[in-house]
């Protein structure tokens, strides 16, 4: 909970001044799928601290949006990433993974980070104010 949720809190208090102040700002919180949809049973509180964190992004949308601070959340799939790849290792994991995804792929770090750079550009303005997990 603290590394995940209590982090993402506190720093986004420390940031909203400064982006107050900037008169536009953007928060992306890194968030998962497994807010949302239980896939395993091995990680519960990593997936209520995202779920937190979700409730979070909207709460700070909706309070931040005078401030012209938008607030989003990434919540993507199984990324390959050296920390997915002690779970991807194992076959019958990595079977379930990829029965579950539409595209029969893991998803690649850049994918993330594009959407993540597309949430700061000025252009998705209509997204913001609204917390949305994407």
């Amino acid at each position: 909970m603290a590394t995940n949720l209590q982090s993402a809190f506190h720093l986004s208090q420390l940031a909203h001044p400064l982006l107050k102040a900037s008169g536009a700002g953007n928060i992306v919180f890194m968030s998962s799928i497994t807010s949302v949809v239980s896939v395993n049973t091995q990680y519960p509180l990593y997936s209520a601290s995202k779920a937190a964190m979700n409730q979070l992004t909207r709460n700070l949308a909706c309070e931040w949006a005078k401030d012209s601070i938008r607030v989003n959340a990434v919540a993507p799939w199984f990324i390959r990433t050296p920390l997915t790849a002690p779970s991807l290792d194992d076959e019958n994991i990595l079977k379930e993974v990829l029965n579950r995804t539409p595209m029969r792929r893991l998803g690649e770090p850049g994918e993330v980070s594009s959407v993540v750079a597309f949430l700061c550009l000025p252009a998705p303005r209509f997204l913001d104010r609204t917390g949305d997990l994407h």
